[in-house]
């Protein structure tokens, strides 16, 4: 799959973030609250579709991780488990 340089460009500095944090003993509650700023970049890589998605956490485990912490989350808010003031 054909993956452009923009797409690289952030899904790197986003894993290269999670990768610092993590080395700083972060846990995902930590690295969820600091990413904050973060999510309209991962939103732009989540829009372009799936397969897209599944090659970009294939390539940068940080990514990854910071998808498994968000699905978690939206998880979390869809159960109920997690609530969210309206």
């Amino acid at each position: 799959m054909h993956v452009s340089a923009e797409h690289l460009e952030i899904a790197a500095k986003l894993d290269a973030k999670v990768q610092r944090l993590l080395g700083l003993g972060y846990d995902d509650l930590a690295i969820f609250v600091e990413m904050a700023d973060d999510m309209p970049d991962f939103k732009r890589q989540l829009d372009t579709g799936q397969l897209l998605m599944d090659e970009l956490c294939r390539r940068f485990a940080g990514f990854y991780r910071y998808a498994k912490i968000l699905e978690q989350i939206a998880a979390g808010i869809a159960s109920g488990e997690i609530q969210v003031p309206k």
